[in-house]
């Protein structure tokens, strides 16, 4: 694939003017994106704009014949972008011409590049903008809510956003001119989890590491908002990867449509269960210190650090940012993390009342044998010992009731919580429900009965026999 030039740049005339005395924001911004891309490609790089007032000017042929033999578009996404005929034209046009040499999407690398230099609704955006990671030419401020543009060629923050662009650019240019195929073999590839804005820095930081050292980076386009073309999304996308990373802040994320969990738990959530079918590891930071005022947010941190299965995949870091790229480096040069789910032991959830704390071990350490298992609390917060409770329900996958001590009433509500596991977020049946029957006998126990999970009487205490039937189901689901 040839091209005439590298980088044509799309834009609303309106938004030449600088809010700065002697600066043209556009003008700017192609002057300094070119300076970076030369640098990164050791040439001068064709980047064109059309100068024209537009007005009532005709859409050229001319205008139409160069987009043709474009590389890259670079558009400058603004309200008043969104609402020019002649933008709208020039993108069109764009896209029909990239169906032709190759495609939009080139080793997961689009070749639209959408800048935002002011800030617009989502709803709002030209197909196919809606869909592409944007380069945030802003900053939202935490104070008013309102977004502050970077207009100032001087200022870090913007050199930094084009050095982000620049980066980008080259790698998707360096693939278009190579006569190699698109995807290099054994390069690894990460997901990098989308997550709030208090975490923006971060994140763009840690990408930029990953690109920098030569790693493919996914999601490239935003996440579905939909809860049903989520789940389905991101799993393809980490098919793709041998590590995802998390960053969590402060705040709760956005909750999908037609969802219970925000984004952020939808991720980490497939990010386990990829975990499971090997080769792929995960990783989470949480900033040293964090200060969380929204009770979701925390309840959400509080399930991560309990999480039992972050021993087999997962690392979990609250140091500083520098120290967790590190550990990034680390686990990205390490042999694939090996972890069948058919190897890996099942988590059980054993449920019992306090009063039976010091009767349960017999079972207890029968149990462990065939599964991970997890048992009930009882010290520290309340909150934090129903968070564990409601995490469990959702993560385990086998459950057993131990009715000793504990009343038949007591029994009945904790059946109750296992049916209403899927408002905790749990997507899948449990693989078995039991309830072991133990001491002391009652009138009441032996006559008990129910169809919602399976009983093993222990009237006498421990036996292993009666187990059998409820394992055998465990095991095979």
């Amino acid at each position: 694939m040839k091209f005439d030039t590298e980088v044509f740049i799309s834009y609303a005339h309106l938004d030449n003017q600088g809010a700065r005395q002697g600066h043209e924001w556009i003008s700017d911004f192609h002057r300094a994106l070119a300076i970076r891309v030369g640098q990164l490609l050791g040439k001068e790089p064709q980047i064109w704009r059309d100068p024209k007032l537009h007005g009532n000017d005709v859409f050229a042929d001319t205008l139409i014949e160069r987009l043709e033999r474009v590389a890259t578009l670079v558009s400058i996404v603004s309200p008043r972008y969104l609402k020019s005929e002649w933008t709208r034209r020039e993108l069109e046009k764009f896209c029909q011409a990239a169906h032709q040499s190759g495609g939009l999407d080139i080793d997961n690398k689009a070749r639209i590049f959408k800048v935002v230099k002011t800030p617009v609704a989502r709803d709002l955006e030209l197909p196919p903008l809606a869909s592409l990671l944007g380069y945030e030419f802003f900053k939202i401020d935490p104070e008013s809510g309102r977004p502050r543009e970077f207009d100032d060629p001087d200022e870090k923050e913007y050199w930094i956003k084009i050095d982000d662009v620049a980066h980008d650019m080259c790698q998707l240019l360096e693939i278009l001119e190579s006569d190699r195929p698109p995807s290099a073999a054994g390069k690894k590839t990460v997901y990098l989890a989308e997550t709030t804005l208090d975490m923006a820095d971060e994140h763009a930081a840690i990408r930029r590491e990953l690109l920098e050292h030569g790693y493919g980076v996914l999601p490239a386009q935003t996440l579905p908002l939909v809860e049903s073309e989520l789940v389905p999304f991101v799993r393809s996308e980490m098919a793709r990867c041998n590590l995802s990373i998390h960053l969590v802040g402060k705040t709760y994320s956005l909750v999908p449509e037609g969802g219970m969990r925000s984004l952020l738990e939808v991720q980490d959530e497939v990010a386990l269960e990829r975990a499971e079918k090997g080769n792929f590891g995960r990783l989470v930071w949480i900033p040293p210190g964090l200060q969380i005022q929204d009770e979701r947010q925390r309840k959400f941190i509080e399930c991560l650090r309990l999480d039992p299965r972050i021993q087999h995949s997962t690392d979990l870091l609250e140091t500083s940012l520098e120290d967790f790229k590190s550990t990034m480096h680390e686990r990205l040069n390490q042999k694939p993390i090996e972890t069948k789910s058919a190897a890996r032991l099942k988590q059980m959830y054993l449920i019992f009342d306090r009063q039976d704390l010091e009767t349960i071990g017999p079972w207890r350490d029968f149990l462990f044998e065939h599964f991970e298992v997890i048992c009930s609390v009882f010290d520290g917060d309340e909150a934090e010992i129903r968070a564990y409770h409601e995490e469990n329900l959702r993560l385990s996958d086998v459950v057993l009731i131990h009715y000793g001590a504990g009343s038949e009433i007591w029994l009945r509500r904790k059946l109750r919580e296992l049916l209403k596991s899927s408002a905790y977020g749990r997507t899948e049946p449990f693989r078995a429900v039991g309830i072991l029957v133990a001491p002391p006998c009652t009138p009441q126990k032996r006559v008990f009965k129910t169809h919602e999970a399976m009983i093993i009487s222990q009237f006498d205490g421990f036996a292993a026999e009666p187990f059998a039937p409820f394992l055998n189901l465990a095991k095979a689901g």
